[in-house]
């Protein structure tokens, strides 16, 4: 598929629900046993899908393997570890406020790794996509921003935050192999990474109960943020470049406002309207300058 940012927009919407069901179901399953059992499964899914191509690209992996495994650690284990682990001890709303942060650690990642610019035009959409997201966060309250406290949940997610920047940016390395080929080594390697932590979390911390609760959330964020997200957020990356597709991440913002008002029955406000106007304007900003300048090199 070549819409890049048709990908993009899936990717979000379907990681739009996984800070909602990693915080919902935190007294339910451990913070490291989601994240596990969230790639084991995911792994399992996408080997049978990637089965055709791994064999022919098994060659193309020779000498990749140091930043094949990079990627895993950072985009697989480290990320959705570390998000599940802080959203045991911070607010959904600040986990957002550090999500949102994403687009421009990427563009900075972006210039200090692989001294890629941005245009100006470029650089104005990021700040009026950034201003949309957090006035949909923070509910058009300025106060809602200032009363905020920063506390060790949110170092963890904005942690958490930096290592998918830097696998977004890192993508650019990744060896030329088939997508799913690609998708299956990096989520076994991640799944393989998280099992001494699973194994200390399950013997010295606490366990689960394999219940439904545990199941349907399982079943979803191995599915839907991890297999079809990943999936076409990567292939976006590779259509439209680090910077652009990093933008997106504003939309999840709007996406959970939208679901909170189609599940929750919550009702649209003056500050939806506002911040989705904004993050559409810096993403067309953003993405009709990088059009631009393409076309004229």
């Amino acid at each position: 598929m070549d819409h890049p940012y048709l990908l993009l927009t899936l990717a979000v919407f379907f990681w739009s629900g996984n800070f909602i069901v990693g915080r919902a179901v935190r007294a339910d399953i451990p913070p490291v046993a989601l994240a596990f059992w969230r790639w084991a499964v995911a792994s399992l899914l996408v080997f049978f899908l990637a089965r055709p191509y791994l064999e022919g690209d098994r060659h193309r992996m020779r000498g990749h393997w140091p930043v094949l495994i990079l990627l895993s650690v950072l985009g697989v284990a480290v990320f959705n570890t570390l998000v599940y682990i802080g959203l045991q001890r911070t607010i959904a709303l600040n986990a957002f406020l550090m999500q949102s942060m994403m687009p421009v650690l990427i563009v900075a990642m972006s210039f200090l790794i692989f001294r890629e610019r941005i245009s100006p035009v470029q650089g104005m959409g990021i700040a009026v996509s950034l201003s949309g997201a957090v006035t949909i966060i923070a509910r058009g309250d300025p106060d809602a921003l200032l009363s905020l406290s920063v506390n060790r949940g949110d170092v963890l997610v904005f942690v958490a935050v930096a290592c998918y920047a830097g696998y977004s940016v890192m993508l650019r390395k990744r060896p030329p192999i088939h997508p799913l080929s690609f998708l299956a080594v990096t989520f076994a390697t991640g799944t393989l990474v998280l099992l001494p932590f699973y194994l200390w979390e399950a013997f010295c911390v606490r366990g689960f109960t394999l219940n439904a609760p545990a199941l349907l959330a399982v079943g979803y964020v191995a599915v839907f943020p991890s297999v079809i997200s990943f999936f076409c957020f990567n292939r976006g990356v590779e259509l439209a470049g680090a910077n652009r597709a990093g933008l997106f991440l504003h939309l999840m913002p709007v996406f959970g406002s939208l679901m909170a008002v189609f599940f929750l029955g919550e009702s649209l406000e003056w500050f939806h309207g506002a911040g989705i106007g904004a993050i559409a304007l810096g993403i067309f900003l953003a993405t009709r300058a990088g059009v631009r300048r393409e076309r004229t090199t």
